[in-house]
């Protein structure tokens, strides 16, 4: 049941949530998907056509997925203490 004293998430935080979770969903697909191309068919096939950008996502991928991350626990964090010291004062 949805009080009034529920947190409210902006248009911001979802989005950096669901891209986030997306990216690194996808990166460890990727990783898993790279690990078994490259035990199956050996290195030399990774550096071939659309397997360098599959290798690409499992390099930079977990990185930039959990920068994203932190980027929204700040904001979040930095949120709900306004929104405390904005009660604190009332």
């Amino acid at each position: 049941m949805p009080t009034d004293e529920s947190p409210k998430f902006t248009l911001v935080e979802r989005l950096l949530a669901y891209t986030s979770i997306s990216i690194i969903g996808v990166a460890v697909l990727s990783y898993l998907v790279t690990l078994i191309v490259g035990l199956s068919g050996g290195r030399e096939l990774l550096a071939d056509g659309l397997w360098q950008v599959v290798t690409w996502i499992a390099f930079y991928g977990l990185p930039i997925g959990f920068v994203l991350l932190i980027a929204l626990l700040v904001i979040s964090f930095t949120r709900r203490g306004r929104t405390a010291r904005g009660a604190a004062r009332e």
